[in-house]
């Protein structure tokens, strides 16, 4: 196998390796604005518990108080899920680039590799159509 050919393979690889690991931040991005959403949606609903203007009962009353309690709940709870997303998704970004970084090095070696070959490959034709001295035999009469 060539050096052409490995450093095209690398490449390759590595534009496949970028390309999972963006599909990956971007999943991890979305599962951070899917939660942020949630959470804005939850908070909302609490503030929609509002009592009514006018006459209502305890039962009614008593009810609204414990789903406000419990959307309370869920959005504090839901507070870490969104910051384990968060860094989650930091780390994924952050392989992304990495990722990136090594395809843009093996692209870079391939164009070099690709270079060097015609380089030499131009070297060698050059070569061939230069005019040799041709050694005498000694014979000069």
């Amino acid at each position: 196998m060539s050096q052409i050919e490995q450093r095209g393979r690398i490449a390759r690889v590595r534009r496949l390796q970028h390309g999972l690991a963006a599909a990956t931040a971007a999943k991890a991005s979305a599962h951070v604005q899917m939660l942020e959403g949630n959470d804005s949606r939850l908070g909302e609903m609490r503030r929609g518990m509002q009592a009514n203007q006018g006459v209502t009962s305890g039962a009614s009353l008593a009810g609204r108080g414990e789903l406000a309690m419990r959307l309370e709940a869920a959005r504090h709870s839901l507070t870490l899920t969104i910051q384990s997303a968060r860094a989650a998704s930091t780390l994924r970004e952050r392989a992304r680039l990495s990722a990136r970084r090594d395809q843009e090095s093996a692209e870079k070696l391939e164009r070099s590799a690709a270079r060097a070959a015609r380089h030499q490959a131009e070297t060698r034709r050059t070569a061939r159509l230069r005019p040799r001295l041709r050694k005498s035999d000694g014979d000069a009469e």
